[in-house]
């Protein structure tokens, strides 16, 4: 047997333990001779056992939400990138810095498990989330295999894309949108729907900015008019229908809304005053998801604000609170936890769909977890990719356009399998420096944040 197949399979067995690998590694004991003709030649800096973090920088991209990008950068030249959460800030990864510098990136779990508990609901689980991403890229790079394969097996080839209706009210500018969007493939869409739409309507809306039934009955006249745009056939979704509903006009707004067959209504109940980030144990209440879900028809998901299975979306499934669990895996805690939320909610016939509103770094990272879920519905991209024309050049080394009819493809390349576009990443900085120097973040920062609710001083 040829020594490169020794040494590779020694490397692969020694530094990743799981299953999927494993399974890797005894397929190779005995290899085809179409195997052996197709090998991709190792990285020419793998030395796994001997692969250290030296460094984390962090760069971030204007857009209508930022993209903040970070780096990790290894001392055999392989470099892994991940995003942070739209909107975020780079800060939030980068006071992780000092607790991963000097280890193994390929020791993903262990390292992840001591940053967990700096990780939160909503925005604060954004760094965490970007350091999974960057770790797994790295693995992918170091092994020559794509970041799904580092999850086991994939059950789709593409992954197909849900887009944002456009937001106006000129009838025309809004057919004009609906076109636009079909000519691309799209044939699922989601929608921002509340009594705001009827505000200027006199008796349509209550004191507490609920819609009286005049007004809800004018909402679905809008409704009605979404529908003949995109066709009854087209899945239709809809966001955030109020910012401070009660959980009987909910459930008024969704049996109204029955008759419109939806694929689901996105976080009918917004995050609990003080909960999130501020003291909270979860960012929803599924005690009263439960209760709307029971009283409608109407399928309701939540969770893209949700960090972690254990401390988010796991009694929402147990309780069957809710009919679509909604990953946001920049939130959630990057690839691997997105995968063990999706797998735990499938086991329990629950389907996954996944929200982001990201660059197309991150949207491909959540491609390749989303390859390898066994329940999923669709994966949401907002419309500024439609806005932006240089969106789709931040990065190199998948097919443009990367939306193709609806989809996108699950790449194979090793990693992510996308490098940044310098050039242009360049161009779009929000904040001067490209990948500068972090030598602030060197430090320990004294506070952590956890789950549980308390900020504990270190």
């Amino acid at each position: 047997m040829p020594r490169f197949n020794r040494s590779r399979r020694k490397l692969l067995a020694g530094a990743l333990g799981s299953a999927a690998l494993g399974a890797a590694v005894r397929a190779e004991e005995e290899p085809s001779s179409a195997q052996q003709a197709q090998t991709i030649p190792l990285n020419k800096y793998s030395a796994p056992s001997k692969l250290r973090i030296t460094d984390m920088r962090a760069c971030r991209i204007a857009s209508g939400l930022d993209y903040p990008i970070i780096r990790i950068d290894t001392n055999q030249g392989v470099s892994g990138y991940g995003e942070v959460r739209d909107a975020g800030v780079e800060g939030i990864a980068l006071v992780l810095k000092p607790h991963l510098v000097g280890r193994n990136p390929l020791d993903i779990e262990p390292l992840l498990d001591s940053i967990r508990r700096y990780a939160n609901h909503q925005h604060l689980g954004g760094g965490y989330s970007a350091v999974d991403i960057a770790l797994h890229d790295i693995a992918g790079k170091v092994y020559g295999v794509p970041c799904w394969r580092l999850f086991g097996s994939r059950y789709r080839e593409r992954v197909k894309v849900y887009c944002h209706l456009p937001s106006t009210s000129d009838p025309k500018a809004f057919a004009a949108g609906v076109k636009r969007r079909k000519e691309l493939g799209f044939t699922f869409f989601k929608t921002s729907w509340s009594a705001s739409l009827v505000a200027k309507v006199p008796g349509a809306v209550n004191e507490d900015g609920s819609a009286t039934d005049k007004g809800l009955k004018l909402m679905c006249e809008v409704l009605d008019m979404i529908r003949d745009a995109i066709g009854w056939e087209a899945s239709l979704a809809l966001d955030h229908i109020g910012s401070r509903l009660r959980v009987k006009d909910v459930i008024r707004y969704l049996k109204a809304l029955e008759p419109y067959k939806l694929a689901f209504a996105e976080d009918v109940l917004p995050a609990l005053p003080g909960e999130p980030g501020y003291g909270g144990n979860i960012a929803r209440d599924w005690r009263r998801f439960k209760e709307i879900r029971e009283a409608t028809t109407t399928p309701i998901a939540a969770g893209e604000d949700m960090f972690g299975l254990e401390e988010g979306f796991l009694e929402f499934i147990d309780n069957r609170a809710i009919d679509i669990v909604h990953i946001e895996p920049l939130t959630a805690g990057g690839m691997r936890e997105t995968k063990r939320i999706a797998d735990y909610a499938a086991i329990r016939s629950i389907p996954t769909a996944v929200h982001c509103c990201v660059s197309p770094l991150g949207t491909i990272a959540n491609v390749h977890v989303i390859a390898t879920m066994r329940d999923f519905l669709a994966l949401e991209r907002d419309s500024v990719f439609l806005a932006l024309p240089w969106w789709q050049d931040i990065v190199t080394g998948i097919p443009k356009p990367i939306i193709q009819n609806g989809y996108i493809r699950v790449p194979d390349g090793p990693g992510l399998g996308v490098e940044l576009n310098e050039e242009v990443v360049r161009q779009h900085l929000r904040v001067p420096g490209y990948f500068e120097p972090t030598p602030e973040y060197d430090k320990f920062i004294l506070t952590t944040y956890r789950p549980g609710g308390t900020v504990y001083p270190r």
